[in-house]
This record gives structure tokens, C-alpha cells and sequence, in this order.
């Protein structure tokens, strides 16, 4: 328990950090490649701290307690406690057996998607009778489908997916939806997304891990505007163009990457492409600094650990047993 709390900690302060450095990057910079070292540090780090840079909790209690009691009246902590740590980490068995079971919930989970979109593109493929089931729109190589999409799927080929209904919009449209996922083809994001979200099967209790999957969906996404953007001169008429396939999308299942991304990351999106917040310079140089500053504190803080003396404490803590020995009775 004391390690999962400490690599939560760790991966939500690599995550703020994150967030201050992309503040300040230049619009049109990657900002996926960010998110995707924060993602492996946030693993690595706490790995390397147990082994190179810990601390015990009854060492932090010794140096920490005594002066916090007198300035707070109270010789009890209950964090700095070892004999509380040591209860809680009683229960190591019960949350190792619901770790692996939500690990295997997370794989069972993941195979019954990627069956159910081979499923649906079979089903298309087989509807037009052609073995490869592609077909060429505005000089895309895409597989029309009659409710999935747009989205790219495929780990070693990634395929466009492009519901029916696309085809019927007018031609400058259907070039967005068409740029935007053969954008996310080339860029091989499928791929990305899959490899990133691989330690979530590992550590499913990592919640500041599930907090950057999800920046790195948006910075995914916020990417791929830019280049479609970029590329088609527009940012109005794109950003009418995702709220216009936000409605007709909205009963279909939801895929990554997509024209549309993850659930509620639309509005940012729109935000950043139409109206844009200018930085001030003093938030130019005050966000890198709080990015430091928060980095210095992941860097500095070492790992805490139970060690045998903590244990030693907590037998030491319980109540003893008192030693009545027999008196002769007074006359």
C-alpha cells in the first residue's frame, strides 16, 4: 500500500508538471511525445528509488515527529505512524488479489474490443464482397462501414474507418474527416496509444497513469488538428465540422485515435483551434518554473519502505501484558 500511494504521488506530480510544461510550448510543437516520456518515467523512477534512494517511515518519524508535536501539541501522528503502516499493510494479500484481477479484467476487456471492430470491418468487407474490402475516396484508401468511425485502427496496419454516412457530405468536409484520419494513419497513433497504454495492465491502481493516458489522447488528437489544420487552411470551418460529426456520432461506439478522440475532450479541442488563451509573459517564465520545482520534488523525495525496525516498533507499540506476581498479604 505504502508503494502504490508513493508511485501515485510521484505520477501526479510528473502529471502537473506536464501540464505546465505543454502550457507554454509553441502551438504547433508535438505535444504527444511529452506525454509519452512522462508515462515511462512515472514508472520507472519509483521503480529505481526502491532500490537506490529510500527511506524508512520509522527513520521519517524519529526526525519529523518530535518537532511537529510540539508545534502542533500532539505526539501522535497517525501518518508517521509504523505501527499504523504495518496494519494497513496487513492487507497486501486482498489488494494483490484485486490487482490481479482488474489486470485481467483490463486484458479481457481489451481482446473483446479488438474482436468486436475486426467483427465489424469483416462484416463491411464482406458486404462489398472484396477480399481487401478498401476503397479509394478523395485519394484515400479507406473501409466504409456502416455505423463505426472515423477512426484508425490496425497495430501493424493500421485501416481508416469511415462510416457510410461520410461519404454523403459535401467534398470540402469529407477532405477533414479524410486528412484527419489519414493523419492519425501515418503518424502510426494506433500504435502509440496501444504501446502507452500497456503499463495500465501492470499497475491498474495507478491512478495519475490513467490521468496521462488521457492527456496523451488529447495531445494525440490536438496534433493531428494542427497538421489537418495546417495542411487545409481552415480552423473554422474544421471546428464546425467536428461538432456537425459530434452530433451525427453520437449514438456510435467510440473509438481511438479518431476525428473525434476520447469523451470530453472535444471542447478543449475546439478551444485551442478557435479562441486560443495568449500567455503573459510572466506565466512564460512562472509555469517553467513551478514545472522545476515540482520535478526537484519527485527527484528529491525517496522512496518510503517498511523496514524490520518498523516492524520491530509495531510489536513493541502493543499493549503489554501486566506481570502479576504473588504478595503476602498485609496483617
Amino acid at each position: 500500500m505504502l508503494c502504490i500511494l508513493y508511485v501515485n504521488a510521484v505520477g501526479m506530480l510528473l502529471a502537473v508538471a506536464g501540464i505546465l510544461v505543454e502550457r507554454v510550448l509553441p502551438a504547433t510543437f508535438p505535444r504527444r511525445w511529452l506525454w509519452f516520456a512522462v508515462i515511462p518515467i512515472s514508472m520507472i523512477l519509483p521503480g529505481y528509488y526502491r532500490g537506490h534512494h529510500m527511506v524508512s517511515v520509522l527513520d521519517v518519524q524519529q526526525a519529523v515527529q518530535p518537532p511537529l508535536g510540539q508545534a502542533f501539541g500532539t505526539a501522535y501522528l497517525t501518518a508517521l505512524d509504523p505501527a499504523w503502516w504495518a496494519r494497513i499493510e496487513s492487507y497486501d494479500t486482498s489488494i494483490n488479489r484485486v490487482w490481479i484481477t482488474v489486470s485481467a479484467v483490463l486484458v479481457l476487456w481489451g481482446l473483446a474490443n479488438a474482436w468486436r471492430v475486426s467483427r465489424l470491418v469483416s462484416l463491411s468487407r464482406g458486404e462489398r464482397g472484396d477480399a481487401d474490402g478498401s476503397s479509394i475516396v478523395d485519394g484515400f484508401p479507406v473501409v466504409v462501414t456502416d455505423s463505426i468511425g472515423p477512426a484508425t485502427v490496425g497495430l501493424f496496419r493500421s485501416l481508416v474507418l469511415v462510416p457510410r454516412w461520410v461519404l454523403a457530405l459535401p467534398r470540402p468536409q469529407r477532405q477533414y474527416v479524410l486528412r484527419h484520419e489519414e493523419e492519425h494513419r501515418r503518424s502510426h497513433d494506433a500504435r502509440l496509444l496501444f504501446v502507452a497504454s500497456l503499463p495500465l495492465i501492470l499497475m491498474p491502481w495507478n491512478l495519475a497513469m490513467w490521468w496521462q493516458l488521457r492527456r496523451l489522447c488529447l495531445a494525440v488528437e490536438m496534433d493531428c488538428d494542427n497538421r489537418v489544420v495546417s495542411g487545409l487552411g481552415d480552423a473554422t470551418a474544421y471546428g464546425e465540422l467536428l461538432l456537425k460529426v459530434a452530433l451525427a456520432s453520437s449514438r456510435g461506439p467510440r473509438l481511438q485515435p479518431a476525428l473525434l478522440g476520447g469523451v470530453g475532450t472535444l471542447e478543449r479541442r475546439l478551444t485551442v483551434l478557435l479562441a486560443p488563451t495568449p500567455l503573459r509573459h510572466v506565466q512564460r517564465f512562472l509555469l517553467p518554473a513551478l514545472a522545476l520545482g515540482l520535478l526537484a520534488i519527485v527527484l528529491l523525495m525517496p522512496h518510503p519502505v517498511l523496514t524490520h525496525g518498523s516492524h520491530a516498533m509495531t510489536s513493541s507499540t502493543t499493549t503489554p501484558v501486566p506481570n502479576y506476581t504473588s504478595r503476602a498479604l498485609p496483617r
